[in-house]
């Protein structure tokens, strides 16, 4: 049984007019109530000479507003699935199982996460874009797998504007600049002066070849007027350990990732590109006192396949932008480092569509080839 016999039960019957002039009054009647109608009543009711060329219109539009009708009504009515392109642990999995249990008990459906980690998020984003669109199946996407990956790789199975349906913008982090116990400089513009005099000397470590972190460090390079030795590793880990041993001099990192390494004063945390200081590091300026505007940092947010209903995605954003504003909720995200957001669809389309004519006039400027 389809959507549309299902659900058609459900209406009151209208009894047609056997004589054609009554039956435009029962026409006329009929489309002021056709969310109320089944698309084979829209049939019966209409007369003769308007089926033949206005039921396929007739009938899809019926089906249309009978959907979105029900949808307003029920939805959801079963458990949601979101799948999160990364292992246990991301940022993203860790904000869903934060907000998820607060948005379920709200909307009485619990959701069920299901972690696909793989090709620097391509797997799961794959899987979410060939979902069905009915609000059952959402996801959690990042400036990382949605913005950078597009722009460096040649072959991605999505299209970021096309295959998506932002939801809401959860949440932010940003980066820190920081620097091994033997670099002398002690300040932003002292690295920068020494970037200056000895051009290509400073060891710059990041994630890898075409990740975001490269990217950032090429933004605040060319903010800078500086170059720069990029020594690409296979995870941030890896750079630290690099770093404290005095193979590289430093690297724009996560905050969050690094800040243990901050606490215990092993590694020197010169500035963060975030666009006001710390509370819990007063003295440390942001890298946009030095540089103007400079700021860099990934995001994270809930996303559905495109066609998804527009009544299932403001329920969800309201609903999501509500568990954000939870006293525990925010002082939880302080902790993890992340700046919460508590925006409209729109807002996270718009910052996705910045974001990728931002990083990708960068890689234009410095003759970035895809891989």
């Amino acid at each position: 049984m389809n959507l549309i016999d299902a659900l058609a039960p459900m209406h009151h019957p209208v009894r047609a007019q056997s004589d054609e002039g009554s039956s435009k009054s029962v026409w006329q009647r009929a489309m002021k109530g056709v969310g109320a109608l089944s698309p084979l009543k829209m049939k019966a009711l209409a007369p003769r000479w308007l089926q033949s060329f206005t039921l396929p219109l007739m009938l899809a539009l019926g089906q249309s507003l009978m959907v979105n009708v029900a949808l307003a009504d029920t939805y959801p009515s079963k458990p949601i699935r979101v799948i999160i392109p990364a292992g246990a642990g991301d940022s993203c999995d860790t904000l869903v199982r934060v907000l998820g249990p607060r948005v379920s008990e709200r909307i009485g459906q619990p959701f069920v996460i299901d972690n696909r980690p793989g090709s620097s998020g391509q797997l799961g984003l794959s899987l979410i874009k060939q979902a069905t669109p009915d609000g059952y199946t959402l996801g959690c996407g990042q400036g990382g797998n949605m913005v950078i990956v597009p722009l460096v790789y040649q072959k991605v199975p999505y299209d970021t504007k096309k295959d998506f349906a932002p939801i809401a913008l959860l949440a932010s982090n940003f980066l820190a600049l920081i620097v091994g116990p033997h670099v002398p400089y002690k300040t932003t513009e002292e690295l920068i002066a020494f970037a200056k005099k000895n051009p290509g000397r400073l060891a710059f470590g990041t994630n890898g070849e075409g990740a975001f972190l490269h990217m950032a460090t090429e933004q605040f390079s060319q903010q800078a007027g500086i170059t720069y030795l990029h020594v690409p590793y296979k995870s941030m880990p890896a750079v630290f350990t690099e770093m404290l041993g005095g193979q590289i001099d430093a690297s724009l990192a996560s905050y969050i990732a690094a800040e243990p390494l901050i606490a215990s004063g092993k590694l020197k945390m010169l500035g963060i590109a975030r666009t006001s200081r710390l509370p819990e590091y007063p003295n440390v300026p942001t890298l946009s006192e030095t540089l103007p505007g400079f700021t860099s940092g990934g995001w994270f947010g809930m996303i559905a396949p495109s066609g998804a209903p527009p009544e299932a995605i403001a329920l969800l954003n309201k609903e999501f932008n509500l568990a954000l504003k939870d006293p525990e909720v925010i002082d939880r995200m302080k902790k993890l480092g992340l700046d919460t957001h508590t925006e409209s669809p729109q807002f996270f389309t718009d910052t996705i569509n910045s974001d990728l004519a931002r990083w990708g006039k960068l890689l234009k400027d410095i003759d970035f080839k895809k891989m």
